[in-house]
């Protein structure tokens, strides 16, 4: 089985005379309006249709109708039947289902798994307009709808939810959201590649049973199946060590060399010279043939253990360049996970990008106001992906590790169509980013090592010495864009990743000067090496060499600005006493956090398996290997979040006594060297009955973790 790797745009159109439509279709009018008697593909999303680059169905359908298909649109459907999901008719090829831009059950439900009061991506921000765990209630009602079309579901719940995953919102491992959805192909990550092939391919009257070499692609097989004789497997437990994780395929196996030279006189095999690239060619075959059996789902839904050395193979086989298929029982069946996707190129990505989009909300919600449009409306998405690895953040699994970044000119004229056809503008874009505000075109120096490493973080524990992190094209694209006619303001809203930032002092400058709207996003996280080193992060001492670096710029310019750090509360790995300290830390340095995040365990991601296991997938991973210390109680986390937000008068009676329990009264005062005051009156001393306290300044804290190098 070879991956079909094929490039977007050498496909020849469905429909040559296709023309592209104002908004995509949602209703049989509108199809009427077009002239189609019926769709080819049609989208299902649990978002409101918004025609704009930043939203998933717009890029697929648009990507998809410039390849000549009839696209339409099923946006939000009432679930309880079957009934909406006829709404277009039969679709001729496939239904594409995604929950929409974000899992569903992230979307409804807070860190503490209260549902929440309103969705961004509905209309009027109402709540309850998708149901829990969308991607399965879609698919299964789809194929209600019209029995026998193919069903094919993505997006991220989708590529978050393609191996058995510990779901946080019933505390316990669920199947593959394959089985339970009962969908023909589940398409993970960046999914224009896939997408565009299996459309092709499924015009051409190829059967969806038959496509099973496309990348980015997972489907469900026999326990016995492979592609060909060809195939080897291997047991997910005989990799699961640090360093390489090669097998060690013999380099002299069916060398030409084997077959020309003769035996030596004694009846011994030659010894024979293989060059190096024969080698690599033997290794890169042995690996595309090779496929990786995951611990079973009813294994790791009852060993914790097992589930964690899943989450460490799974993370360490997610480089395009040389990661091998995986597969995973499911009963008496399999997942099969084809390799992660190749990413797009530059010009790839400017096709994507450069699609005749309305750029507004489908005209059917008139006047009604969707927060995540009002958000996005005048920024501009530059790249995608992250090399950053933060065990927390789901883009790795989703989008990759690898950098897809447009060209200047693509931005520029992104930009210009935002001044020229956007109602309501005045001459401010409000974002020029993506998953990080300045990994723009930063990638290895190597493309062979690119493809051979099997780092899980190319910026921890220290920045590799062979990734490129100049930030000279970045700062290019900010003053072409600054110079464009009718732009009066360019700011940066994307989180910054202030440990590259501070090798380009030039990029700060021209950042801090030009592009900063008074406050600048900025995630350390946490202080403490303890949290730290489970996030994947940087030590607490690169925040503050950049923030001497944004002090110094904002003093040059003549500008007040500030930091806006954001820190997470109950994170595997933190104990009462990291959080602690972290809150002495912002009230040394007067940072008072209005909104602060809850560690939510989202599926895959690294940190999720250390609160489920309490092991460290980082390392290698045994029975009696590194236990992480992780806050799962409701109080504790409570705790946790109360300690970011010590200046909330809601909090003081929670931290007295948190306080009062350790022992460390000496911090309850109205003073300013104490954390909580104890009453809203004047500063009075404990009763003797708690016992002695300290006075004068609060204790000194252990010095930050010297930055990585």
């Amino acid at each position: 089985m070879q991956n079909d790797v094929r490039p977007l745009l050498s496909w020849p159109r469905h429909r040559p005379e296709l023309a592209p439509a104002p908004f995509l279709p949602m209703t049989r009018r509108e199809m009427d309006t077009l002239g189609w008697d019926s769709c080819d593909i049609i989208l299902v999303t649990g978002d409101a249709y918004i025609d704009h680059p930043s939203f998933g169905m717009a890029i697929i359908g648009r990507l998809l109708e410039a390849q000549g298909f009839r696209v339409g649109i099923i946006s939000q459907p009432d679930w309880h039947s079957a009934e909406p999901f006829r709404a277009l008719g039969r679709p001729n090829l496939y239904f594409g289902v995604t929950a929409g831009n974000m899992d569903s059950l992230i979307n409804r439900y807070t860190a503490d798994r209260k549902p929440r009061s309103d969705d961004a991506y509905t209309p009027d921000a109402a709540a309850g307009k998708r149901p829990d765990r969308a991607v399965t209630v879609y698919a299964q009602r789809a194929r209600e709808a019209f029995a026998g079309v193919p069903v094919v579901i993505g997006s991220i719940e989708a590529s978050l939810r393609r191996i058995a995953h510990y779901d946080y919102w019933s505390d316990k491992v669920r199947r593959s959201v394959l089985p339970d959805s009962k969908a023909d192909l589940l398409i993970f990550g960046n999914a224009e590649r896939a997408l565009v092939a299996l459309s092709h391919r499924l015009a051409a009257g190829e059967p969806i049973a038959a496509i099973r070499d496309l990348r980015g692609t997972a489907f469900m097989v026999r326990r016995d199946w492979l592609p060909d004789d060809g195939w080897q497997e291997l047991d997910s437990l005989a990799l699961d060590r640090p360093g390489r994780i090669d097998p060690h395929p013999d380099p002299y196996a069916a060398t030409p060399q084997a077959t020309a030279t003769a035996p030596n006189a004694d009846g011994s095999a030659p010894v024979q010279i293989v060059p190096a690239a024969a080698r690599v060619a033997a290794r890169r075959a042995a690996r595309a043939k090779t496929v990786i059996r995951l611990q079973s789902f009813e294994a790791v839904a009852e060993d914790r253990v097992l589930y964690a050395h899943n989450s460490r193979v799974f993370h360490l086989e997610s480089n395009p360049g040389n990661a091998r298929a995986l597969r995973q029982a499911h009963g008496e069946r399999d997942v099969w996970l084809n390799p992660p996707p190749i990413p797009l190129e530059t010009g790839e990505m400017d096709h994507v990008f450069d699609r005749p989009y309305a750029r507004a909300p489908h005209p059917s919600y008139g006047e009604a106001r969707i927060p995540a449009w009002d958000m996005i409306r005048f920024s501009v998405n530059i790249m995608r992906g992250c090399f950053g690895g933060c065990t927390f953040c789901s883009i790795t699994e989703h989008e990759g590790r690898i950098i897809q970044s447009r060209s200047h000119e693509s931005i520029l004229k992104e930009i210009e169509e935002i001044r020229d056809r956007m109602p309501g503008f005045k001459g401010h874009i409000s974002d020029l980013g993506g998953p990080t505000a300045n990994m723009y075109r930063m990638a290895c120096r190597d493309k062979k090592i690119e493809t051979s490493c099997r780092r899980l973080s190319c910026v921890y524990p220290g920045i590799c010495e062979n990734l490129d992190t100049r930030h000279d094209s970045l700062i290019g694209l900010y003053r072409k864009a600054r110079a464009l006619p009718g732009i009066k303001r360019i700011t940066i809203g994307s989180g910054l990743r202030y440990d590259l930032a501070v090798r380009s002092p030039e990029y700060v400058k021209e950042l801090v000067t030009h592009h900063v709207s008074g406050l600048l996003k900025i995630a350390p996280e946490h202080t403490e090496e303890g949290p730290l080193s489970k996030m994947m992060k940087p030590g607490i001492g690169t925040f503050e060499a950049f923030r001497k670096m944004f002090e110094r710029y904002s003093r040059e310019a003549g500008k007040v600005q500030h930091l806006v750090p954001y820190f997470i509360a109950a994170h595997p790995g933190t104990t009462d006493e990291d959080m602690l300290a972290l809150a002495l830390w912002l009230k040394q340095n007067d940072f008072r956090p209005d909104q602060v995040q809850t560690f939510t365990p989202t599926p895959l991601a690294m940190a999720t398996a250390m609160y489920h296991s309490r092991k460290n997938p980082l390392r290698r991973v045994e029975a009696d290997s590194e236990d992480v210390e992780t806050p799962r109680l409701a109080r504790q986390r409570r705790l946790h979040k109360a300690l970011l937000r010590y200046h909330d008068p809601e909090n003081f009676e929670l931290l007295r006594e948190f306080l009062t329990h350790i022992g460390r009264r000496d911090l309850i005062g109205n003073g300013p060297q104490h954390l909580v005051p104890w009453s809203k009156g004047p500063a009075r001393a404990p009763s003797p009955a708690r016992g002695p306290t300290r006075s004068g300044p609060a204790p000194a804290r252990k010095p930050p973790r010297r930055p990585p190098r």
